[in-house]
């Protein structure tokens, strides 16, 4: 046997810190994905069902650090982080780290540039999935940035957790994308509450009217490209869908959910924005224009 044949992917072992619901959920993708995997928790019977399957439970951060050649650290934020890791830095040295715990842009920059500080190669991360959903590609994606030596080099065993995206060598990226996202996703469940509670008035059912709004939504992200255009360019002149065409769309929904006695605390940002830019003369442009009053407030 030659002994300078590289590993295959799957024996390429693995360290995750932190079982919560999403590190369980990680550490068991691993497991399954033939990683020999090591774990640790401060409350140490979490890892039980994980040691059931062959994961091996560490007594201490240090030595489970010394045992992964990819660290992955899942708690709850930057200071949880930094109290296990602070202590074992040495250990990290010369290692992979990749941080999928929840930080701001800023905080991932500053971790990183604490890493390379440190000779640690630094990965951030961010999830869009719910732990039931880890280790099934379809459903589950994960955004990157940060050390493209240590995705390059361990994607295969990034990929058991769910499609792969790399973003850059910026760490922030990943935090910014993942809010960006989770922005997207709750200002449509919000209209999507407002127009529930409308048709609801007259005894319209929120299946029945899921019924027409799944198609409908999945329709109108046909257009998010154009308007992305529009964005890119930062040349919002149209002749179609104008701020003034859409006023008049929007005030007509505040009206009929005033009628029908719903409140109207989510058209009316809406509307307001658009008036906004109606008011400084951008009325013939494009819906699109409303990202300039959402990039400068007090414009």
């Amino acid at each position: 046997m030659n002994d300078h044949a590289p590993r295959p992917a799957s024996d390429t072992p693995v360290t995750v810190i932190g079982l919560g619901s999403m590190g369980q959920a990680i550490a068991a993708a691993f497991v399954g994905g033939g990683h020999p995997t090591t774990v640790w928790n401060r409350t140490a019977s979490k890892a039980d069902a994980l040691v059931s399957k062959g994961a091996v439970l560490a007594k201490t951060p240090a030595e489970a650090i010394e045992a992964g050649g990819l660290v992955v650290v899942c708690v709850l934020d930057r200071g949880s982080a930094q109290e296990i890791l602070g202590p074992v830095t040495d250990q990290l040295a010369g290692r992979s780290l990749l941080m999928l715990t929840s930080l701001t842009p800023t905080e991932a920059n500053e971790t990183s540039a604490w890493a390379a500080e440190k000779n640690i190669e630094f990965l951030g991360g961010a999830i869009m999935a719910t732990p039931d959903l880890i280790g099934n590609p379809e459903e589950a994606s994960l955004l990157y940035a940060g050390s493209s030596a240590v995705f390059e080099s361990h994607k295969a065993a990034l990929e058991l957790l769910g499609t792969s995206t790399y973003l850059g060598d910026v760490a922030a990226r990943a935090s910014l994308l993942e809010t960006g996202l989770l922005a997207s996703m709750y200002s449509m469940f919000t209209g999507f509450f407002h127009g529930a509670a409308l048709v609801g008035t007259e005894g319209i059912t929120a299946k029945e009217f899921t019924a027409l709004a799944v198609p409908w939504l999945k329709a109108m992200t046909t257009f998010l490209p154009g308007q992305a255009e529009f964005i890119d360019k930062g040349d919002y002149t149209t002749d179609v869908q104008s701020l003034e065409f859409n006023k008049g769309g929007l005030d007509h929904i505040i009206h009929i959910s005033e009628d029908q006695g719903i409140g109207t605390s989510v058209m009316k940002p809406v509307a307001e924005l658009i008036d906004r830019q109606i008011d400084q003369g951008h009325g013939p442009d494009s819906l699109a224009r409303m990202i300039e009053g959402i990039k400068n407030p007090k414009a």
